[in-house]
């Protein structure tokens, strides 16, 4: 791949024919495009359509077959920075270690910062994004959320001239909504200064809000490249999926409303949860919603025992249990889907079928010892074809499979233990509106027959589609819970930053304020 001198007509980067293969499949299938000065250019696609592929090819991860890649501008030198999907950051060192590292600007730009002196600097840069987290504590200790804020403004920090272009590869997944704003600002305004933004996102909202034109690529392929203007949501998931827009649930999936909860949780505290009350009933998708900070993200970890805490009282299907450990969670019919797939949720250097089995190998032990590696290989073929995971190559390592692909074969391995409750933190986090119906169809079947879900998720919409009940955290303890018309994507944004009046902190106990469904009524529903 050449790298010459860009035309002097705006252009900041031009893509030319880009071609990248690996064994067996053509990542990339001559794609072009380019990017000006003052543009945000929004790339989409299915998991495995290419993206990934084509950001690291421009950082140099990657080196492609075939194409050109030209950057500048005719004026001077073009600097390209990235934001990736695993951050970049180094977990040992902190937040203030990891900016300093790109830094120089200490004495003659040759010595470090004061210590006292770099903490400020990076409070005043991490401030803009209205969060607040020990500076000092290693990056590995801290939330999604904030690891992805850090990286974001190591990005933008030391800018000094306008030859810049930005690559953002899916910058928003782990953030909140006034997080988001608070990024789409910073990008609209190095835009406006004349650097170019390629911004790759699943979230076709932010696109529609962010972008000035759209890139489309399937199967490595672009398949449109046009102005924002001309496309809306439905007609992006058309040429992003192939398909028509794939309907999200309609909510309320109860099937199966039981007299007594499945798991009851009284008193449940961490380092952030304050004493929270939590019921999930047998065959019901029960919601977690709240800000950053709200101790939402803790819950799951909590009780599958991943994160030390503490309870009053946890009975799991009538029987009184403690907060114990993975391994006993498991044998006691517990099943947890972290949110940062790649640190907790998989082993992305083992093969695809050794994760889907992993969680559950009895089936396939032998008398005397052993694996059945011929009944193992058939789970695994029958489980990768009713999750559609592509390719079907269950040998191939999960590293080198979409984030799509590899959430599915995280959920096939915790569902195919048939679990009497499902703990999901972020479930569709990452992935392509293909795979987030296919994740949202495996949630609703596994509620038919009878699991008990916990959907931990920032994405309000999300909850609001999938979710039966929602309990909205706030300063790590229930503010409220949204059922029925009260539970609108509006309602849990407005709970969850804490501007409506309406706050169910009372003496009088959260469980008491949840509304069990009558079976005979619900049977009659889904009749």
């Amino acid at each position: 791949m050449n790298t010459p001198l860009a035309p002097r007509d705006g252009r900041l980067l031009s893509i030319s024919d880009l071609t990248k293969n690996f064994p067996g499949l053509r990542a990339l299938d001559r794609v072009s495009m380019d990017v000006h000065s003052g543009e945000i250019v929004a790339v989409l696609g299915h998991n495995g359509s290419g993206k990934s592929t084509l950001v690291k090819v421009l950082a140099g991860v990657y080196k492609a077959e075939g194409g050109v890649v030209r950057l500048g501008d005719g004026a001077g030198s073009t600097d390209i920075h990235f934001i990736h999907q695993d951050l970049g950051l180094i977990h040992e060192l902190s937040a203030v270690e990891n900016l300093e590292l790109v830094r120089t600007s200490g004495v003659r730009g040759l010595l470090p910062n004061k210590p006292a002196s770099q903490e400020r600097e990076t409070a005043d840069r991490l401030e803009r994004f209205g969060t607040a987290f020990d500076l000092a504590a290693p990056v590995g200790t801290l939330s999604a959320a904030q690891r992805s804020i850090i990286a974001i403004a190591r990005a933008l920090d030391g800018w000094t001239h306008d030859h810049h272009v930005l690559v953002l590869d899916e910058p928003t997944e782990a953030l909140h909504s006034s997080e988001v704003e608070v990024l789409f600002s910073a990008v609209r305004g190095v835009a406006k200064r004349g650097a170019g933004v390629i911004f790759i996102s699943h979230r076709l909202d932010e696109v529609l809000d962010l972008a000035d034109r759209v890139v489309v690529l399937r199967d490595g392929k672009k398949v449109i490249d046009v102005d924002r203007s001309a496309l809306d949501e439905d007609r992006l998931i058309e040429l992003v999926a192939g398909v028509a827009s794939p309907d999200a649930p309609s909510g309320e999936l109860v099937a199966t409303a039981h007299g007594s909860p499945v798991l009851e949780v009284r008193g449940l505290r961490g380092q952030v949860v304050d004493g929270i009350d939590l019921d999930l009933y047998p065959g019901e998708v029960v919601g977690l919603a709240g800000v950053l900070g709200s101790g939402r993200e803790e819950v799951p970890a909590l009780l599958f025992g991943a994160r030390p805490g503490r309870v009053a009282q946890l009975s799991l299907a009538g029987r009184r249990r403690h907060l114990t450990s993975p391994r006993l969670s498991i044998r006691d019919g517990l099943a947890f889907v972290p949110g940062d797939r790649a640190r907790w949720g998989a082993l992305l250097s083992m093969s695809v079928g050794e994760n889907v089995t992993l969680a559950w190998l009895k089936p396939f032990r032998r008398r005397h010892g052993g694996i059945d590696r011929q009944r193992e290989a058939k789970e695994v073929a029958r489980q990768l074809r009713q999750f559609e995971v592509t390719p079907v190559r269950p040998d191939q390592q999960l590293r080198t499979f979409s984030g799509g692909n590899q959430q599915k074969v995280v959920l096939s391995k915790w569902l195919r233990t048939d679990p009497k409750v499902l703990l999901l933190e972020e479930p569709t986090q990452g992935v392509d509106v293909g795979a987030k119906a296919a994740i949202y169809e495996a949630v609703t079947e596994a509620a038919e027959r009878g699991t008990a879900v916990l959907v931990c998720s920032s994405d309000a919409k999300e909850l609001a589609a999938l979710c039966s009940r929602v309990y909205v955290l706030r300063e790590g303890r229930v503010s409220s819970i949204l059922a029925g018309a009260s539970l609108t994507e509006r309602a849990l944004i407005r709970e969850g930053y804490g501007v409506s009046p309406t706050n169910l902190r009372s003496p009088q106990p959260i469980h008491s304020l949840i509304s069990v469904p009558d079976p005979q009524a619900m049977e009659a529903r889904n009749v």
